[in-house]
């Protein structure tokens, strides 16, 4: 199958490279870029020389879906909006990466991105790709949503509790932390070398654009939903995730309960792994992998739960599970080109 990528220029565009170079089902074919043209890729990154011969492109939609079977869009939001309708209903199959369609309010695409919105019934008919919960819909969808990589840590390590209603889902914190890969190539002084070294620090407090994508996903599994309180931080490293999410028990329950639950859910998701008890995971355990490890305690003393869940962001929180989502789409094997381990250290 032919895969094109647009928006190869950025973080998620080069993780993608990497990973479909090496994809016995997909072969990468073409690469474009909306800033560059006819320039190789080299050229910003010499570590795909002799690997990826391709150069980049000028984006043309046209083009593209007539000579993709799946197209990938590895692009800023707002960008999506208006590609992802000329790239869908024709031959290729779209997996977009940006957050332009995984709000379906599209009151709140507007509230939390400060961009306008793709047309609403084109948004209601993305699926939304978080692939352990929405596996058979993914398996027919024409395009996906692929869902944020704050959102895929969180989710994945909420849901076996969520689902089953065993916390106050009117108190749920998630406390998360980034590699700062995660905001992007682009310079700013919040990822300046000089600001980040030696730093840990807080951003968007209270108006991160992926509270309604967490949201929305649990209240889809749970009525009783309500606003969370969800925080985000730099971490002084170039990639990966840690979400630690807390949350009071509706009963009282031992860790090796939660365990057990956690086991049973995930025991046949090849990229989930439940840490036994005390064993907390570290982002360097998944780095350059499509892994999410957790790990559950109970605190007794407050009844409350917490859970940690740690991935590589730009492999399970973009570029991996998008792969991920397009082989289901295929009907391929679903860990197809994705089973390398975690680099260590």
């Amino acid at each position: 199958m032919k895969a094109s990528v647009i928006g190869a220029s950025g973080y998620g565009g080069i993780e993608l490279i990497r990973l479909l170079s090496n994809h016995p089902d997909f072969e990468l074919q073409a690469i474009y870029s909306s800033s560059k043209e006819n320039v190789p890729v080299t050229e910003d990154y010499p570590h795909l020389a002799e690997i990826c011969p391709l150069p980049l492109t000028k984006i043309d939609p046209v083009a593209i879906k007539e000579t993709s079977d799946v197209v990938f869009l590895a692009v800023p939001s707002g960008i999506a909006t208006e590609l992802a309708p000329q790239l869908a209903g024709g031959h290729a199959k779209v997996v977009d990466l940006s957050g332009d369609l995984r709000l379906k309010e599209t009151d709140d695409y507007k509230k939390w991105y400060k961009k306008e919105p793709a047309d609403r019934a084109f948004i209601a008919d993305a699926v939304y790709g978080l692939t352990e919960w929405n596996r058979e819909n993914v398996k027919t969808a024409k395009v996906l949503s692929n869902p944020g990589c704050f959102p895929t840590a969180a989710l994945l390590g909420l849901a076996p509790v969520v689902k089953n209603n065993l916390i106050d889902m009117k108190n749920i914190v998630i406390d998360a932390k980034s590699g700062v890969s995660g905001a992007g190539r682009g310079l700013s002084p919040l990822v300046h070398f000089a600001e980040m070294n030696d730093n840990f620090r807080i951003y968007k407090v209270n108006e991160h654009q992926h509270i309604p994508e967490i949201e929305q996903q649990l209240a889809w599994w749970n009525k009783d939903t309500a606003p969370i309180t969800f925080s985000t931080h730099l971490l002084p490293v170039s990639r990966g995730i840690m979400a630690t999410m807390y949350a009071p028990l509706t009963s009282a329950m031992t860790t090796e309960e939660v365990y057990a639950l956690y086991v049973e859910t995930y025991k046949n998701d090849p990229f989930v792994r439940v840490r036994p008890s005390k064993q907390f995971p570290g982002i360097k355990e998944v780095a350059g992998s499509n892994f999410c490890d957790i790990s559950v305690d109970v605190d007794t003393r407050t009844n409350r739960l917490v859970i940690v869940s740690v991935i590589d962001n730009l492999v399970k929180g973009a570029a991996g599970q998008a792969i991920q989502n397009a082989n289901l789409m295929f009907n391929f094997d679903e860990a197809s080109g994705l089973k390398g381990f975690p680099m260590y250290p």
